[in-house]
Parts: structure tokens; C-alpha cells; sequence
């Protein structure tokens, strides 16, 4: 999102004590963002908070003659690129869906131009009132966009629907909303997390991978347009944005979900950390060690799991598909063997015993592997960055294959 222009409008409920928050994701983002407030809203959060994060002044006012000469309200709401309504009041939904424009928040939603996301917060009876969802209707046939709300405990003492999305969740919602679409049309089929084979009931042979790049992958190809479906080994990440989300366990479960999704997909990127060997048998109940013999150990007998990554090269036809490869010594050797065993299009590889790009890193240090021998060194970046540069590669494959 660098230098896109975000105006953040803030309209009365104590969710507004999450903006400073949403404010400054957006700019360690890279947006340039300024703030538009009600006069209620100035009641939960100081204008000054905001003014001091984004270095603008803080517009609070359609009649303030100090600032109507800097910037009135036209030229706030043409300057925008992004308007992020946040906390979204049911009052402030209402005006929007009805047109009504007496005050600054109000007059600027209803004189701009460009998209509008909202992002809902109130009490759970105001939200499930027949008026509000008839607003939010309305609004969504116009375009509006939303993010949440989300449910749990309300700052009114309630539970239930009400909950101001998370700040990270409406900048991630912003960014979708501002990332060129250079993807639109293609189905990327991702798959993320590590897989568990069953030892009896509660036990289970695994493996450290946290799912985050794969998650990394699924997102960025959303935000860019793309029908992203997301196959997830256990994981408790959230599903990004724009994501369907597919929850498996087994490497035979992975396996059958990705051959199902397979075939309307145009792009498949295996991140996930499969595992090569399951139990011959599993039990439906907990072995205990008094079931055993005095003294006795318990012995595994281990079989292959299927090669997920090479049985959809196998059928790739005119679609593009990535492997990852994990690796803790001979990296660039090791993944030209794999590249060459799986015949995938795309290999990349990390070396897990780097800080930068171990189990549950937020960063990955990757190598891309080519089928002609060519390698490519990325330096070590959030991996929503190294998610970022694969798809902008496989996007120059698909370009450029006959």
C-alpha cells in the first residue's frame, strides 16, 4: 500500500479506541493516511492521537472555519482512495444507506468517489435489527465492502455479533481492496500447515511447520484478485481474507481435498509440510503401557504416504504448479533432486536451520529453483513479502508458456 491515500473515518462507539491501532498498521503499511471524526467519536479518542500519527490535521467539523480554507470537505473526500469507516455505527450506516449528510463523516461518505470499507461495531440487538441489515443490503448492492463484525464479549456487558474487527484484519481488508487484481481470473490452490498421521487415539506422528507461509501465499493471491482456496493441515491461524478454507489432518486427507479442488484450479502451490510416512495401523483407542509387556517398547511399522506434489505434476496439463522444499543441509542440491523428482514448474526452497526462515519464523529466506538450472537468492523477508515475489514469478510462467 505505499503512498496510497486512506482516509480513515471514526464515528461514535468505544470501539474507536482501536483506530490508533488501525491507523498505524496502515502506515507501517506504507499508506498516507488521514482522519475524519464525528463529534461523538471525539468523546472515545483524542483528535490529537490521530493527528500525531498521521501528521495531518484531523477534520471533526463541516463549519470549522480554521480548517474549511485548508481542506473542506470535497477535497477530503476526492483525495482519498480509501475510505475505511471505522468503528461503523449503526446511526452512521443508516445515513449512508439513506443519504443523509449532516455531518462531516456522513458528507464526505456521500461526495466521494472512491470504494468504501466499512467495518461494523455496535451491540448485538442493534446489529441483528431488521433496519441495520436492511442498511447493510442496501449498502453492499451500491459496492460498500465490509470487515465484520466479529463475535464475543461486548464493551456493554453482551456476547454475540457486535465486535469491531481486529486492526490488522480491517488493514488486510484495505490492502485487498487497493491491490492492483492481476490475478483476477486465476484459481490458486494452496496448501499450508503440516499433517498428522494417527498413532492411536490421541497420539500422532507430525512435524513443526506453523502453516504460515502457505497461509502467506493464500492471502496474497486473494488480495490480487485471484479465487484463492486454502487446503490447511491443524492450524490455529486465522483464514485470511477473500480465502476459502479447506481443514484436513492426514496427508490422505491433503491429499484428497487437493485432487478435488485440482481440477478448477489454474495454479497450485504446494507449501504444506506432508508426511512421508504414517502408521501401517492406527488405534481407535489410547495405548497405554500397562497394555504392553513388562519392559516391552512400542514398535511402529511405517509406510509412504502419497507424493501429493508429484501426482499433481503429473496431471498439470496447462496449469502451473509450485513445490516448497524444507531443507537442513545441501539446499540448492537437494531441491534440484526434488524439482527433478516431482516435476513441478516451480521449487522453492528454505533452509530451516537459518533463524530467518526456521519453523514458525514470521520471515523466510527462500531460494528459487528452475527447471533449466537457474536459481534465484531472495534475501530474507516478511513471508507475505517472499509470497508477494512467487506469484509475481508464476504470474511471468503463465505469461510466458505457449
Amino acid at each position: 500500500m505505499d503512498q496510497r491515500r486512506i482516509l480513515v473515518a471514526v464515528t461514535g462507539g468505544i470501539a474507536a479506541y482501536k483506530v490508533p491501532e488501525l491507523v498505524r498498521t496502515l502506515i507501517r503499511a506504507g499508506a498516507s493516511v488521514r482522519c475524519a471524526m464525528t463529534r461523538e467519536a471525539c468523546e472515545f479518542v483524542s483528535p490529537m492521537v490521530l493527528q500525531t500519527l498521521t501528521g495531518h490535521a484531523v477534520r471533526t467539523s463541516l463549519f470549522d472555519p480554521a480548517q474549511e480554507g485548508e481542506i473542506d470537505h470535497i477535497a477530503l473526500a476526492d483525495w482519498a482512495e480509501l475510505v475505511v469507516l471505522a468503528p461503523a455505527s449503526a446511526n452512521t450506516l443508516a445515513k449512508l444507506a439513506h443519504g443523509l449528510a449532516d455531518d462531516l463523516v456522513s458528507a464526505v461518505l456521500l461526495a466521494t468517489r472512491a470504494p468504501i470499507l466499512v467495518a461494523p461495531a455496535m451491540n448485538v440487538n442493534m446489529w441483528e435489527h431488521p433496519a441495520t441489515q436492511q442498511n447493510l443490503e442496501i449498502l453492499r448492492e451500491r459496492g460498500v465492502f465490509t470487515v465484520g463484525p466479529d463475535a464475543g464479549e461486548l464493551a456493554c456487558g453482551w456476547e454475540g455479533v457486535g465486535r469491531m474487527s481486529a486492526p490488522e484484519a480491517i488493514a488486510d481488508a484495505a490492502r485487498l481492496r487497493l491491490t492492483p487484481s492481476d490475478l483476477t481470473g486465476q484459481v490458486v490452490l494452496v496448501s499450508a500447515g503440516g499433517t498428522q498421521e494417527a498413532i492411536d487415539a490421541v497420539r500422532f506422528l507430525g512435524n513443526r511447520s506453523s502453516g504460515k507461509m502457505g497461509f502467506a501465499v493464500a492471502a496474497e493471491a486473494a488480495l490480487r484478485g485471484a479465487r484463492s482456496i486454502l487446503v490447511a493441515g491443524p492450524s490455529s491461524l486465522p483464514t485470511p481474507p477473500g480465502v476459502r478454507r479447506i481443514d484436513v489432518v492426514s496427508a490422505q486427507q491433503m491429499r484428497e481435498a487437493m485432487l478435488a479442488e485440482f481440477e478448477a484450479a489454474t495454479i497450485a502451490v504446494m507449501a504444506a509440510a506432508v508426511a512421508d510416512f504414517r502408521p501401517l495401523q492406527s488405534s481407535d483407542r489410547k495405548i497405554k503401557k500397562e497394555d504392553l509387556p513388562d519392559g516391552a517398547g512400542l514398535t511402529l511399522e511405517l509406510v509412504p504416504n502419497p507424493d501429493i506434489l508429484a501426482e499433481l505434476s503429473g496431471r498439470k496439463g496447462g496449469r502451473t504448479v509450485v513445490g516448497f522444499a524444507a531443507e537442513s543441509h545441501d539446499l540448492i542440491a537437494a531441491a534440484r533432486r526434488k524439482l527433478n523428482r516431482k516435476g513441478c514448474d516451480l521449487l522453492v526452497a528454505n533452509d530451516i536451520t537459518q533463524h530467518a526462515s526456521g519453523f514458525d519464523s514470521d520471515t523466510n529466506t527462500v531460494v528459487f529453483v528452475w527447471p533449466d538450472g537457474e536459481i534465484e537468492q531472495l534475501a530474507s523477508l516478511p513471508k507475505r513479502e517472499v509470497a508477494a515475489q512467487l506469484l509475481d514469478r508464476v504470474m511471468k510462467l503463465r505469461c510466458t508458456s505457449p
